[in-house]
Formats: C-alpha cells, structure tokens, sequence
C-alpha cells in the first residue's frame, strides 16, 4: 500500500489547503481571513 501513501503525500503536498503544503515549503499557513466578512463587531 506504500503506493497509495505516496500519492497521498504528493496530493497534499499540491494543496494549499492542507498544512502539509507550507510544512513542505519551509512556511506556515496563513491565517484565513475569508471569515472577517461574517464579524459581528460593525454592527
């Protein structure tokens, strides 16, 4: 099954939405501010 878990590792490693991406780059993932759209504070 080692097949498998390598095609696993490249997928992950190709989606910036998995950690794995920027752990692969040398970079953390940045801090998703899609949410800020939703604050409730402008109320």
């Amino acid at each position: 099954m080692a097949h498998q878990d390598d095609l696993d590792n490249h997928a992950n490693r190709c989606n910036p939405n998995n950690d794995e991406y920027w752990n692969s780059r040398g970079e953390e993932k940045p801090e998703d501010d899609n949410n800020s759209q939703y604050d409730d504070d402008d109320e």
